[in-house]
């Protein structure tokens, strides 16, 4: 069994890995966590012993580290003995931090798709740019690489395989919805590092279109979903990491993903665009100060943590499936709804950094007993979804299940197989206006 975990990254995702990892340390060992700036590693510690998070007495220690340098990232894996390490930085870091696991043998997981900080909105699909390029790689050294497992991508991938392993004889769409209906009562914020969050709002909308990728502006195809519990949400065709994967591993011709936004948060978005401070590129100001304008937006806006405590409602993000069984047309969305304040009662975090920051540790948990120790390259549709699902309903994201028969609880059974429950009275589809 692997055991003894390091945790790249101290933001609210990091804040969630800490705490869960704490949970399950009896499993998982020692626990690490380092970044740039250890007092925010010293602050996620300090609330996971307030807490009583930590299920055990053991070894939760803090380590500074620039994990751009590998040589840094390998020495501090080797020192810890971590043989599962969990990147929960900016999606900048990724392949530095692949590189150190890949010379350690350490096996890795990450929440995001890699980006180029000079190459903002590249091509599709974006998984090949970096990451798959680095497949032979992970399987000549026997490294488990686990791509994009936080929620989405992540969890909604594990939703499309379980679609296919159980629901479906064919999938002809999928329709990923990502919708936020709580209020953090600022006047504009964004739920994660605003730098990676606009950044990704800012080029084409790509999405996988009748088995080809067909590119939009953002905020230019707009459709309202009726979701349970949160009710009809305005949503808008994004381009996101898990279309660039489903669309390679799955052969499912119609892949989008739709993702909420208020008025307010499109017009001030709209603005900062137009006006070029969502620019990656240097200016240089009167006085002759070179700025990023981006860095800039970010340093004014709260800190994603900052939200936590004032956070009420819910979301609700999930996978939507069309296509047929035993002949018949059949429509499946498989969802997870999550609580502002549940979250911050547990862990002190709000419910998106709850959403991306469970699921790797169940990641994690799978590889440690060699569920998903797969010891190659792998996205998560790629993996098992059913042990995976069961571990999340354990841990506080269960799943639900609307079709035509009703609305419902999955269930699995103690080995993790799902049991088919008998189907309650029914209940509207997930409908777009």
């Amino acid at each position: 069994m692997k055991k003894n975990v390091l945790i790249v990254g101290a933001g609210g995702v990091a804040h969630v890995i800490a705490h869960k990892c704490a949970q399950n340390n009896d499993i998982l060992g020692d626990l690490h966590i380092a970044s740039r700036t250890p007092e925010k590693c010293e602050a996620i510690r300090s609330s996971v012993l307030t807490k009583g998070n930590l299920k055990q007495p053991g070894v939760f220690d803090v380590h500074r580290l620039d994990a751009m340098d590998v040589a840094a990232t390998r020495a501090l894996i080797e020192r810890t003995g971590a043989s599962i390490v969990i990147n929960a930085g900016p999606a900048f870091i990724n392949m530095a931090v692949l590189s150190a696991c890949i010379e350690t043998g350490a096996s890795y997981i990450d929440t995001a798709v890699h980006e180029d900080p000079l190459k903002a909105s590249e091509g599709p699909p974006w998984y090949a740019n970096y990451e798959w390029k680095r497949r032979d790689e992970c399987e000549r050294a026997g490294v488990t690489a686990i791509l994009g497992a936080g929620f989405d991508p992540g969890v909604v991938n594990a939703y499309a395989a379980l679609a296919r392993d159980a629901f479906f004889d064919t999938m002809e769409a999928i329709d990923i919805i990502d919708v936020n209906a709580g209020n953090h009562g600022r006047f504009f914020a964004t739920n994660f590092d605003p730098e990676i969050n606009l950044r990704e709002f800012t080029g084409p909308v790509w999405s996988w279109q009748g088995g080809k990728w067909v590119s939009n502006r953002m905020f230019e195809v707009r459709k309202e979903w009726d979701l349970p519990v949160v009710g009809p949400h305005a949503t808008y065709l994004t381009g996101h990491d898990e279309i660039h994967s489903l669309a390679y591993t799955l052969g499912v011709p119609d892949i989008r993903f739709w993702m909420g936004f208020g008025e307010q948060y499109i017009n001030v978005f709209t603005v900062l665009n137009t006006l070029g401070l969502l620019s990656e590129h240097p200016v240089r100001t009167a006085e002759g100060v070179e700025v990023v304008p981006l860095k800039v937006v970010k340093a004014v806006l709260p800190d994603p943590a900052s939200l936590a405590p004032d956070y009420t409602g819910k979301t609700c993000i999930g996978t939507l499936v069309r296509g047929t069984k035993d002949g018949k047309a059949r429509e499946v969305f498989l969802y997870n709804v999550a609580d502002h304040q549940d979250a911050y009662a547990e862990v002190g975090s709000q419910a998106i950094s709850y959403t991306a920051g469970v699921p790797p540790v169940a990641a994690a948990l799978l590889i440690a007993e060699g569920t998903w120790d797969a010891g190659a390259m792998v996205n998560v549709e790629e993996l098992p979804p059913q042990p995976f699902l069961h571990l999340l309903d354990r841990m506080g994201l269960p799943t639900r299940i609307r079709d035509e028969t009703g609305d419902r609880a999955l269930d699995f059974d103690p080995a993790g197989r799902l049991i088919e429950e008998a189907p309650k009275a029914p209940r509207r589809q997930v409908a777009a206006r």
